[in-house]
């Protein structure tokens, strides 16, 4: 017999998730697999819907090829933008929940096909889409937002959402505030084998790095899965001049790998596969997105440098991981390599950078459990 919608849980789990990711870049369906993978190991069922492709009329699409072509070419457009729809702050601005009603319909017939007891968004745009269908009654189980960005920015915030989780308690205290929403703090959703102490995948990338760069301190420079950067071909030839290897991950740009492939002591990377081994391998991070690069780094005991960020989220999150201590901000060259002088180095500063990265890690419950017990409590309490 089906279990009714409801019916209490055993132990071992017997929930079913649906998690809202979005295909911008590859940071949040990273996020959405993990969580999925720790569910069905803890014997849940779970699957991950693109909310872009919920969107009608091909919208979704627009959508994505639209952003991806603003951080490539223009970046000042999306940095306008930012500060019209997303920035945080005070103020009447465009909301994005006219654009997520639009896919509501087959959300809600989504839902209810898959049985599932949770709605997890992973994505701005699907926390405003479970917020209006919560505010309105037309979904009709509970939706419990994941935030995975250190800078939380408007869009994430739907007073009609059942619970939202974020990366910190003043992110947690903001949701509270703003929108009167239960908040709370998880760490970050990251795979495994990033903060494993013996990474196979590790020792053959540093048998590459030291045939590429004898004596070089292996320095990973992030671009994000669209190959996004300001000045990449700058950065690495200023890395390179002063002793180190720029291991540049270009991820699906091609012509900024053919680019950068021809300039001398560097390592331009295209889609690389064994994300755990290369960061173990490595000596540091520049990063320039805060994005799911930069959370993996602090999970494999890599120190995060944030230099040139992409405008709008990507400046605020390297801004904002600077700030709680995890990682620095070099604002020029000289910066840059004073950083990376202390951080490539062993040493106490290296150590304390470390451990302040990793314990966001090992201070906050797991995402997963308290997506659960979030649900379950406002499955049994009344609704807002």
């Amino acid at each position: 017999m089906p279990r009714r919608r409801g019916a209490p849980h055993g132990p071992r789990g017997g929930r079913r998730l649906l998690v809202i990711s979005a295909s911008m870049g590859a940071g949040h369906d990273t996020v959405a697999a993990e969580l999925v993978r720790r569910a069905r190991e803890r014997g849940d069922a779970a699957e991950v819907v693109d909310v872009l492709a919920l969107l009608p009329y091909g919208l979704g699409a627009v959508l994505r090829c639209f952003y991806r072509g603003s951080v490539r070419h223009f970046p000042w457009a999306y940095a306008a933008l930012y500060r019209l729809f997303l920035r945080p702050g005070e103020g009447r601005r465009p909301s994005g929940t006219p654009l997520a009603r639009l896919a509501g319909s087959r959300m809600c017939e989504l839902a209810e096909r898959t049985g599932a007891d949770v709605v997890v968004p992973v994505f701005h745009l699907g926390a405003q889409l479970t917020g209006h269908l919560r505010e309105r009654g037309l979904l009709t189980v509970p939706g419990v937002v994941l935030v995975i960005d250190f800078e939380l920015h408007r869009q994430w915030l739907h007073p009609g959402n059942d619970h939202c989780l974020c990366l910190t308690e003043e992110a947690a205290r903001e949701v509270r505030g703003s929108t009167g929403t239960p908040a709370s703090t998880c760490g970050p959703v990251v795979a495994p084998e990033f903060s494993a102490d013996d990474v196979p995948g590790a020792a053959g990338w540093r048998e590459t790095f030291d045939r590429l760069g004898p004596g070089r301190p292996a320095v990973v420079l992030s671009a994000g899965a669209w190959g996004v950067g300001s000045h990449l071909d700058i950065t690495v030839r200023l890395l390179a001049d002063h002793g180190y290897l720029p291991v540049v991950l270009c991820g699906d740009n091609r012509r900024l790998r053919r680019t950068l492939s021809g300039t001398p002591g560097v390592l331009a990377l295209g889609w690389v596969t064994d994300m755990p081994g290369l960061l173990h391998a490595a000596r540091a991070l520049i990063d320039n997105a805060a994005g799911q690069t930069a959370v993996q780094a602090l999970a494999a005991g890599l120190p995060v440098v944030g230099h040139r960020p992409i405008p709008g989220h990507g400046a605020d999150g390297v801004r904002r991981m600077a700030a709680l201590g995890v990682s620095e901000v070099a604002e020029d060259a000289e910066a840059l390599l004073e950083a990376l002088r202390r951080l490539t180095a062993p040493g106490p500063e290296r150590r304390l950078r470390i451990a302040a990265g990793r314990a966001l890690f090992s201070g906050n419950a797991d995402a997963l459990t308290l997506v659960t017990e979030a649900a379950d409590l406002s499955r049994a309490g009344p609704r807002r």
